[in-house]
């Protein structure tokens, strides 16, 4: 399926200068969406996953379906404060500015594999910010997983080690 099809671009969002890559044509058609989940699926190539990690908040469409295929768990990251119970906090930079992401500190067991899923890979800032914290709990990033990559950002530079992949590149 042509993915990319489904993406449209929204000039100057969320400020002026930025392109944003809007999926939700995508999410809309449920043919694509159920496509698409199955292909981020395939992405993750029959490696053990205890635990998908979804990033806030788009993140949070495809994560718990990716973790049900795998028979995982879903953990959600969150934005600082949003959580209600105990938490562990990264800082971390975007195009557009910063901010902090937190996870509950009994979210991810010491040894756990973890798939860490979000719908665009950017300038790699909140990606990372996610590997840190996972890290932090003793977890093992095993894939980075996206919808959209923009390469052109570099934001795999960020993930230097991680294993990444995305069902489209611009």
């Amino acid at each position: 399926m042509d993915f990319e099809s489904y993406v449209r671009d929204i000039e100057d969002f969320p400020k002026p200068g930025i392109t944003f890559k809007d999926i939700t044509p995508l999410l809309n058609d449920s043919n694509a969406l159920i496509e698409a989940s199955d292909a981020l699926y395939q992405l993750v190539d029959g490696q053990t996953i205890d635990k998908v990690v979804g990033v806030d908040s788009r993140g949070f469409i495809f994560a718990p379906m990716l973790a049900s295929k795998l028979n995982a768990g879903f953990v959600p990251v969150r934005k600082k404060g949003k959580l209600p119970y105990k938490t562990t906090a990264e800082s971390y930079a975007l195009e557009y500015g910063t901010d902090i992401l937190e996870i509950h500190t009994d979210a991810i067991l010491k040894g756990e594999k973890v798939l860490v899923h979000d719908d665009v890979l950017a300038t790699g800032g909140t990606a990372s910010a996610v590997c840190k914290l996972v890290e932090k709990l003793g977890g093992e990033v095993v894939q980075c997983n996206f919808l959209v990559q923009l390469g052109f950002l570099n934001g795999a530079d960020k993930l230097n080690g991680y294993d990444i992949k995305s069902l489209i590149e611009y």
